[in-house]
């Protein structure tokens, strides 16, 4: 997953290649979102990921889920190593040219059965109890400084926020430029759209050093919300709420993009997640700044936010 930070908005480095412009179907479309987010295509100008493993990230659980990742794949290495030594060496010492005789007496040994299972519970056990550790940190949303509601719907996201940010309420929906250019005969090179499937009108603003917690549910079918880079991936279930917590770290201010990660019907690969990430101080003045606009703006309807009705995104013919 690409990451494009403050200092990082040079257009040139930051959308797809090789996009033909007419004949662009919802499926091609669909395809480009997906490579996008799992870096095959170069989508920003920096990023954690050097594009061949895991993001390292810019919270505490993910790298801690990196730090995870790296130790289990160092054991299984080794393991291969020891393996494919193995069986190579047998391969070449004991071939039928060099005169080797196969033992047909050996067909059982305890020793070994005993060996071979006591080896692998001991690995087993080994990557066991830091992903349990893991797994215990991922759960514990407790303490928490922000509480954020992410309701999703087909095919855009409603952001609610609590405590500090109590009042703003918003929707996020695919950003226009994007929208148009992903129409079939829409006559627009994707290459020219910044960022294309991957930004927003509208973007989740979080502060850096703060636990922020959001709880997910959806209004319809099931999505997703998935930041590769905050080590946050979660479903939105309908009728039910779950949770998950991430706490960006202080001095990685910008913004983090991700997707909705669960099929959740046509426009699918046309639901970006993104996050702006800024510092408490500008957090505040962002949290004002929207409730003086809401006051201004008056009372919403029923069923609302930001005056914007919930409704599907638009498909324009």
């Amino acid at each position: 997953m690409r990451v494009i930070r403050a200092s990082d908005t040079d257009n040139r480095t930051s959308r797809p290649r090789a996009i033909a412009p007419r004949g662009f179907s919802g499926a091609a479309a669909l395809c480009v979102a997906t490579l996008a987010a799992f870096g095959v295509i170069d989508t920003a100008a920096a990023n954690t990921s050097n594009g061949y493993n895991l993001p390292v990230g810019v919270t505490e659980l993910s790298k801690a889920m990196y730090g995870l990742h790296m130790e289990v794949f160092w054991i299984c290495v080794g393991i291969a190593v020891v393996v494919f030594g193995v069986m190579i060496y047998s391969l070449v010492t004991f071939r039928h040219s060099k005169g080797a005789v196969p033992d047909t007496t050996m067909v059982h040994s305890t020793k070994v059965e005993i060996i071979w299972t006591i080896i692998p519970v001991l690995i087993l056990v080994v990557m066991a109890v830091p992903a349990a550790d893991l797994i215990l940190k991922q759960e514990d949303t407790r303490n928490s400084e922000l509480s954020i509601r992410v309701t999703g719907y087909q095919w855009k996201w409603q952001y609610q926020y609590m405590n500090a940010g109590e009042g703003v309420d918003f929707f996020s929906t695919l950003k226009s430029d994007s929208n148009f250019a992903r129409q079939l005969d829409s006559g627009i090179d994707p290459n020219t759209v910044p960022n294309y499937l991957l930004d927003v009108d509208k973007p989740l603003v979080i502060p850096s050093g703060t636990k922020v917690r959001l709880l997910l549910t959806s209004m319809d079918v099931i999505h997703a919300w998935w930041v590769p880079d905050f080590g946050a991936k979660r479903s939105a279930i309908p009728g039910f709420i779950s949770e998950l917590w991430f706490k960006v770290e202080p001095g990685k201010e910008g913004i983090y993009r991700g997707q909705c990660a669960a099929l959740c019907g046509r426009d699918h690969g046309f639901m970006p997640v993104v996050v702006d990430v800024r510092t408490p101080d500008d957090f505040k003045k962002w949290v004002e700044e929207q409730k003086a606009a809401a006051k201004q703006a008056g009372p919403l309807e029923p069923g609302t936010a930001s005056g914007v009705a919930p409704a599907t995104a638009q498909v324009l013919n």
